[in-house]
């Protein structure tokens, strides 16, 4: 039986990004990921030429971004800009983003504009942390005057953090990630797969031993420390230290006696949030300036990832196919028929004749974008330890500290490592 000092459970972009710093700390490290293929949610399929993520993803430059540039990933793509419209019932109308649009959108009356451009002065520089305590509503409906830019802000903030639920979601780490995607985002070449990629051969380099296909039944401990990972097939691998980058729920399933651990409370705590995600290829685009769609009365969000930047467009086809992602954003209930009517019935009004356009197509009805997320019910922050077992840790989307999907993923590993290693500083690479 092998022996390893830090052993890895799913091979998403937590679990390579727990390898990476394991392995560069001198750690023999092992990933196990069930899937044949690494990267979970970050994925990317190629079909008829055209290169679909799990739904739109776009790259903040947060915790995440850092990271992956102190790594030396490429992060080849495009920044779109930030010309949009807000989709009002049934109409498009110009959201003001600039000093053309902020003069001429009839889409905010006089007073609301001028609150726009104070917030829109205050927010880059604010302390965002004094209003963790409270909801995103809480402070929407306390902040702000004019009822338009109450429902421009819902959009912005929904669309930034991929989450609707305004009620219970935290005003402070939502409008931290608004900061973020103020300061422009990043469409990945060839979706986030290219990520992933790197990330995959960055471990190797490290000598990190990855393993598909591998299903773990449980994570064995005994006297209060992990001592080993039982997989399918009674393959039993040896660990001192076990990081857990799979969901809450399955983290809890993993570990016996796990009501007896934080697990338990991280597990009962977790709500997680989703999306119906629709991706179109078209030839062409019917209008070529309905590009960036906010739901000013409907939870929706309309991007072409292609659309044109700086200095190039966004790669996302070999042929130059357009790609047109839609979110409609879910609470508790979802109706797959429903949501994909809605999302088309969108593109038939930001791109009529659309179909007449359509190469390929990817709906995917109910995408899970986080697994837990900052809110207000929340008993505590999870990890990076289990407290109650030494050696045993977790990671991942959920095991947030503020930061929010992808960058929680990120930030949770370094937690994680840091801790395992015995050090409380920021992990160097």
């Amino acid at each position: 039986m092998t022996k390893y000092e830090v052993a890895i459970v799913g091979g998403g972009i937590a679990g390579l990004m727990s390898s990476i710093y394991a392995a560069k700390a001198g750690k023999r490290t092992i990933v196990l990921e069930q899937q044949k293929l690494l990267g979970g949610r970050a994925i990317t399929n190629k079909k008829q030429g055209v290169y679909f993520n799990l739904g739109a993803h776009a790259l903040y430059k947060g915790e995440a971004y850092e990271a992956f540039r102190e790594l030396g990933l490429r992060l080849e793509g495009s920044s779109p800009s930030i010309d949009a419209y807000g989709m009002w019932k049934g109409q498009l109308l110009p959201i003001p983003t600039n000093t053309s649009s902020f003069f001429q959108t009839p889409l905010l009356s006089l007073g609301g504009k001028l609150e726009l451009a104070k917030w829109f002065m205050k927010i880059g520089k604010m302390d965002t942390s004094v209003w963790n305590q409270i909801s995103i509503r809480d402070w929407i409906e306390t902040q702000l005057y004019d009822p338009m830019l109450r429902n421009v802000f819902y959009a912005l903030l929904r669309t930034s953090t991929y989450l609707l639920a305004p009620e219970l979601h935290a005003a402070g780490p939502a409008l931290k990630q608004l900061q973020r995607a103020l300061k422009g985002v990043l469409y990945l070449d060839k979706g986030w797969g290219t990520l992933v990629e790197e990330l995959r051969q960055l471990a190797v380099q490290q000598g990190v031993e990855l393993v598909t296909g591998c299903k773990v039944a449980a994570v064995e401990h005994q006297d209060q420390k992990v001592h080993s990972i039982l997989c399918e097939g009674s393959n039993r691998i040896e660990a001192e230290n076990v990081i857990l980058t799979t969901p809450p729920s399955i983290s809890h399933k993993l570990v016996p006696y796990a009501d007896q651990t934080a697990l338990g409370t991280w597990n009962k705590q977790a709500i997680p949030a989703t999306v119906a995600c629709l991706d179109v290829g078209l030839r062409r685009l019917p209008i070529h300036e309905h590009q960036f769609i906010y739901g000013l009365d409907q939870p929706i969000f309309l991007t072409h990832q292609t659309r044109e930047g700086k200095p190039r467009p966004a790669i996302m086809s070999d042929d130059g196919t357009k790609l047109v992602s839609l979110f409609k954003y879910q609470g508790p209930q979802t109706d797959a028929a429903k949501d994909e009517d809605e999302l088309e019935q969108v593109l038939d009004v930001v791109q009529p004749g659309w179909r007449d356009e359509l190469v390929t197509k990817q709906f995917l009805p109910k995408m899970t974008v986080a697994h837990d997320f900052p809110h207000i019910k929340r008993i505590d922050n999870p990890g990076p330890t289990v407290p109650e077992i030494d050696g045993l840790y977790v990671a991942g989307d959920w095991a947030s500290h503020g930061e929010l999907v992808v960058d929680a993923s990120v930030a949770s590993a370094k937690r994680a490592v840091s801790h395992l290693l015995n050090t409380r500083e920021e992990i160097k690479i």
